[in-house]
């Protein structure tokens, strides 16, 4: 597996090496030891969850309360989408700020994204199947949301499904009612930068 740092820190990129033959592919989707070195503690496996998404579903930007957060390692195993990372701990250095990576069905890629970041995606193709180890269960007294389209985001989502088709955008009532990423922050809903990262040092057994 190869690993490369995102542009927020906390989040990486996973891409597997694949083994084909005329019988079909075999991968490693998921390495326990390799992302405990990655991340400097154990991940502990508390849900998995999936979807399935039309071309065009936006889902996110969601994220969940520090301590204990959730840590998630995406993947898609059918379809397309385009994964997006975003920084919401206030006093982040890159705070507001997002970086994506594209998941599908041929590099069978992951995303890592431990606790305290947002997390959201548009899906590419119809039937785009998403699956999400998560480090802790559904609480959802701690699970909240930003608006994906607000405009001080700038998330540049595709306008193109993977068949060249134009995408329409479809949202939960839930995820079209959050709040902006400035409302969010002025009732107290986002996570304390500093806060996430002594939270991460308690789980590396480090002062």
């Amino acid at each position: 597996m190869r690993v490369r740092p995102l542009a927020i820190a906390g989040a990486w990129e996973i891409t597997p090496v694949l083994h084909g033959d005329s019988r079909g592919l075999f991968t490693e989707a998921f390495k326990a030891d390799l992302l405990s070195e990655m991340i400097g503690h154990r991940f502990d496996l508390a849900q998995v969850n999936l979807s399935v998404s039309a071309a065009g579903v936006l889902r996110g930007i969601h994220f969940a309360d520090v301590p204990p957060g959730q840590a998630k390692y995406v993947t898609c195993p059918s379809g397309a989408i385009l994964d997006v990372i975003v920084d919401i701990r206030v006093g982040s250095p890159t705070f507001g700020q997002y970086d994506t990576v594209l998941l599908d069905d041929v590099d069978r890629r992951a995303v890592y994204l431990s606790e305290g970041l947002g997390h959201g995606f548009c899906a590419l193709a119809d039937g785009s199947t998403v699956t999400y180890l998560c480090s802790t269960g559904y609480d959802p007294s701690a699970e909240h949301g930003i608006n994906p389209l607000d405009p001080a985001l700038g998330i540049d989502w595709p306008t193109t499904a993977r068949d060249g088709t134009p995408l329409t955008y479809s949202l939960s009532d839930k995820d079209t009612a959050a709040p902006s990423l400035a409302d969010a922050a002025a009732s107290g809903l986002l996570p304390d930068h500093d806060d996430v990262a002594a939270y991460l040092r308690s789980l590396a057994g480090t002062p």
